[in-house]
């Protein structure tokens, strides 16, 4: 703060708090499966002695990494406050209990944003600190960590992963051409924009249609990302040919079908693809079993991309939770849709969506929506007061 004046108790509470939101923030496209958490150590006499974020899965939590980040700088850790938007873990996963690593370290107060919704924690982290004596406060930036990590608390509490529906549309919510052409309709700056949401995904999804006309990649080439989302996509008859692009080393490759076929499958898996067999009762991918099955598969956010087709199946079957639209400044006439579902018998038959945010990206228009109800599902913050 300017002026000499000193920062009130208060103002200092939730500058650290948004420290550790913005330590969150930073390691969005590394935690997968983990959720996105940051966490602060305040000595007692309000000075920030360690920071530190989740690293990749099987890597410290972000209150270890920050305890080692005091440790490097000589920093002593008892009576300190830690700053974490998610509680500490209890269990042991691929690393150890961090409330355990709290203690140990002598912290003081926990001052936490959520209750972590996995039900291996639930609340005992939190217990755990008390018992040893350790205060704990929760709830500020609670908001905002839910948001960062929506698709953990789906994933937890739904089973089912957060779906994310993006689309590239004119104006007039068109998608392609009659014949299929429809690069580019937006502009560089949407796409690169498009990237960096499918980098924080834990998979994208597509649909046959798109391979066999496109023979995309659907990897993230347009940012600077650590690790590529696995890719799923959706092939009833297994049509995925084998020389097909989206067959990257180090992705996970997940083909989901209904009608078997064997030497097909063979020949998928040869080059990598899981082939997973989950038919529905019309002959079709049953998708909301595939949502479930992902889900197990330890995906949080699902990055649907896909043809009008398949788009209108997941909206039909109330699949979607929020659309990722760039509205392009031109208009194209008679031409493909974002979604052909319906039609519908009445104007209140209609996908219900709440404007969650507008942003010009270069000459584009990105619309964030949410689908009307999706984002209710929630764990108790104060069940372990």
């Amino acid at each position: 703060m300017g002026n000499g004046q000193r920062m009130t108790p208060a103002a200092a509470h939730e500058g650290f708090v948004g420290q550790a939101l913005a330590l969150a923030r930073s390691a969005c496209y590394i935690t997968s499966p983990n959720p996105r958490v940051g966490c602060v150590l305040v000595s007692s006499d309000g000075k920030v002695i360690g920071e530190g974020h989740t690293q990749k899965a099987g890597g410290p939590h972000a209150e270890v990494a920050a305890l080692a980040d005091a440790a490097a700088q000589g920093r002593d850790t008892a009576g300190a406050t830690a700053y974490v938007t998610l509680e500490p873990c209890s269990h042991h996963g691929r690393t150890g209990p961090c409330c355990d690593a709290l203690i140990a370290a002598g912290i003081k107060k926990v001052v936490a944003s959520l209750p972590d919704p996995n039900p291996l924690v639930g609340g005992q982290g939190f217990a755990r600190l008390r018992a040893a004596g350790v205060e704990v406060e929760i709830g500020p930036g609670a908001a905002e960590s839910r948001e960062l990590n929506i698709g953990f608390f789906s994933r937890m509490i739904r089973k089912t992963p957060w779906v994310r529906m993006k689309v590239a549309a004119s104006l007039d919510g068109k998608t392609a051409l009659m014949n299929g052409q429809s690069q580019w309709i937006t502009g560089e700056a949407a796409r690169t924009d498009g990237h960096a949401w499918r980098a924080r995904s834990c998979a994208v999804l597509t649909g046959i249609g798109t391979v066999l006309e496109d023979n995309p990649r659907l990897d993230v080439r347009l940012v600077d990302t650590p690790r590529q989302p696995h890719l799923v996509v959706v092939d009833s008859r297994l049509e995925t040919p084998p020389d097909a692009k989206l067959f990257i080393a180090g992705r996970a490759l997940y083909i989901y079908a209904a009608v078997p076929d064997g030497a097909k499958k063979q020949a998928l898996e040869a080059r990598g693809a899981k082939v997973i067999y989950l038919p529905g009762p019309t002959g079709k991918v049953d998708l909301a079993a595939m949502l479930l099955d992902l889900a197990k598969r330890e995906i949080n956010e699902l990055h649907v991309e896909a043809g009008h087709k398949l788009n209108g199946s997941f909206l039909r079957e109330g699949l979607v939770d929020e659309l990722l639209l760039y509205s392009a400044p031109q208009l194209l006439g008679t031409a493909q849709g974002m979604a052909s579902f319906g039609p519908l018998e009445s104007l209140q038959d209609a996908v219900r969506l709440r404007f969650l945010s507008t942003q010009l990206v270069g000459d584009d228009l990105r619309i964030l929506a949410r689908v009307t109800g999706r984002d209710q599902f929630q764990v108790d913050f104060h069940r372990s007061d």
